[in-house]
């Protein structure tokens, strides 16, 4: 008996090792595990013997390389990810590459870290990439950091040298907010303070890098925070009338019972938890956080991939458009305003833009800049960004899991950070009454996948707009709505003047100011009523002149706010020679063609609206 803890009371500490290339952190990992005796057997022979037949001086760093794919005596070592255990507790090792050229790794690499490792060489003392990699942990909010001085050999194990580095680091790590664990002289090679006390550095009586390894705590059990699940896919199955929606994902934190009320944001939609779904496994009435999980409700609700689930009665994450950020900048080329990124934040998918740089840092002198027009390669910053659409997030204070976003470029990830600040958005009142609708919505015995299956096409509101003065965009939506009833379709034709005159006529001509309220409103209630009629599963035709992007945004909660992880809801067509506002249109349709009505069918043919031909 080794006197470990049993399995089921193990606790596992993800730790990142961070520093400068050529620091030495590969050699500390390889001898920490050598030392402990964490490797499979005859492997440090094996590499030994490698290294004797190559004419290769052995190094330790030389393990992780070997220990590449393999899997015995409980460690493991993918990439740069390593698994051992002692007698308390099981550990992942994070190892960060310290080549500026990988910081990238740091933001997806610390992300679920609780501690860190940072090494320095005694010799050169700390570098930049050993400011720039403590201020992005102290970004992503890694508390527990002890400092590794390594290759104490190099300068004769002075006392004198390691206090110096150690002082000159504690003054830099102050200022980011952070207090060490603690500072150990090292030699990774040799095994100096490694997993033993080193016989030549008497002068030091601190713990050795396994000892506080084992002193780092745990953070609180995410189990006791508010519930949140981000919807990583919704499965559908058919076979055998098996009619369950089961909505899957891993929970962040909370618990999930049978019987509790599930509310996903940002829809707003919710339901209870009608049964719990895993694969292999006996049925279960209960789910709390780190598990991977599926879930059906005991009604039929449409949610998608992106929503974050939480439950009813706990506090709620914020959901808005505008975000006030710290992000580290990755990208060869600047991060501009005005620019289209994609932003992931848990499953959710949202383009961006940035707004407004305050401020740009230099994380190795914490120098800053509030007039920078750019953000350059391995800088910090702090921005707005807006997205296209709304996402549900926490803030880093409240819960760090859902509040870590990347930013992505040309498919590569080019920066991450996390949200400091829900900011407002211009649709946050129309966003409240939306959730507060979908909380009261009383839902139909009839599925929209039953609606969609009877009439052979997909619900959508088709938004026909161009400039002012023009009849061309009436006349294509009243001949597509024939062109489809004709086919057997079940389409309807929306005038803006239908609605002004009737379900509007008690808002007011009033002046300039109470006329842009009075518009919003106007397209607010038009979105209530492509709801409603969306929801029964009609193919909505409507007309506006000059719709703006915002105009589109303030429709789109309305109607859409689950966003592109399903087949959008709203096709925006605009009909003229050129675009006058800042709308991003489905299609551009000259008032001189004409086929227009075919390119519309075509285009809600294209998207995958209508089914079948009739």
């Amino acid at each position: 008996m080794d006197g470990s803890k049993p399995l089921a009371a193990r606790e596992r500490l993800h730790v990142v090792i961070a520093g400068h290339v050529d620091h030495g952190k590969s050699t500390v990992i390889g001898r920490l595990l050598a030392d402990h005796g964490a490797l499979p057997d005859g492997k440090l022979e094996q590499v030994r013997a490698l290294c004797e037949r190559t004419a290769r001086p052995f190094e330790y760093a030389f393990l992780l390389d070997a220990l590449k794919d393999e899997q015995a005596q409980g460690i493991t070592i993918d990439a740069a990810r390593v698994f051992f255990k002692t007698k308390t507790r099981d550990y992942l090792l994070i190892d960060a590459p310290g080549h500026i050229e990988f910081l990238r790794n740091m933001v997806t690499g610390a992300s679920r870290a609780e501690a860190a490792l940072l090494v320095i060489d005694a010799k050169e003392g700390a570098r930049e990439n050993s400011y720039r990699h403590g201020y992005l942990l102290a970004m992503l909010g890694v508390k527990q950091l002890a400092v590794l001085i390594n290759k104490m050999d190099l300068c004769g194990y002075d006392q004198a040298t390691f206090q110096r580095i150690a002082a000159e680091y504690t003054g830099f790590l102050h200022k980011i907010g952070v207090s060490p664990t603690c500072f150990i002289p090292v030699q990774g090679r040799d095994g100096e303070n490694i997993a033993r006390r080193s016989p030549v550095m008497p002068w030091y009586h601190g713990p050795t890098v396994l000892d506080v390894i084992e002193q780092f705590h745990t953070e609180p059990p995410a189990v006791d925070r508010p519930f949140r699940m981000p919807v990583q896919d919704v499965y559908k199955f058919t076979t055998w009338g098996d009619d369950r929606r089961i909505i899957a994902g891993t929970i962040e934190s909370g618990r999930l019972r049978v019987g509790d009320e599930v509310v996903f944001l940002p829809s707003g939609k919710k339901g209870r938890c009608k049964t719990l779904e895993a694969f292999g496994r006996p049925t279960q009435t209960t789910a709390q956080a780190g598990a991977a999980v599926g879930f059906t409700l005991d009604e039929q609700v449409y949610v998608a991939r992106g929503e974050l689930a939480t439950l009813a009665g706990q506090p709620r994450p914020k959901v808005t458009t505008r975000l006030r950020v710290s992000l580290f900048w990755l990208g060869s080329q600047p991060l501009v305003p005005n620019k289209e990124y994609l932003l992931k934040l848990g499953t959710a998918r949202a383009a961006v833009r940035v707004e407004q740089i305050h401020r740009v840092v230099n994380a190795s002198d914490l120098a800053f800049r509030e007039d920078r027009a750019d953000v350059l390669r391995n800088e910090v910053a702090e921005c707005t960004l807006s997205l296209t659409r709304a996402i549900a997030f926490d803030l880093l204070d409240e819960f760090a899991g859902t509040s870590r976003f990347v930013l992505v470029d040309q498919h590569e990830i080019r920066g991450g950070g996390i949200v400091r600040q829900a900011l407002p958005d211009g649709q946050n009142e129309v966003r409240e009454r939306v959730l507060l609708r979908n909380h009261k919505w009383e839902r139909s015995n009839v599925s929209p996948e039953q609606r969609a299956e009877r009439y052979g096409q997909r619900p959508v509101l088709l938004l026909l707009t161009g400039q002012k003065g023009s009849d061309a965009r009436k006349g294509l939506a009243k001949g597509l709505e024939a062109r489809l009833f004709a086919d057997g379709r079940v389409v309807y034709y929306l005038g803006m003047g239908s609605l002004v005159y009737g379900l509007d006529a008690d808002l007011s001509e009033g002046d300039a100011g109470q006329h842009d309220h009075d518009r919003r409103e106007h397209l607010r209630r038009l979105a209530e009523v492509a709801h409603l009629l969306l929801d029964a599963g009609l193919i909505l035709i409507a007309t506006a002149a000059e719709l703006s992007r915002e105009d589109l945004d303030l429709i789109r909660v309305v109607v859409d706010p689950v966003g592109p992880a399903r087949p959008s809801l709203i096709q925006t067509v605009w009909v003229g020679t050129g675009v006058s506002t800042d709308a991003t249109c489905d299609l551009v349709l000259p008032e001189s063609t004409g086929d227009g009505i075919s390119r519309l069918k075509g285009l809600l043919q294209d998207r995958g609206i209508l089914f079948r031909a009739f």
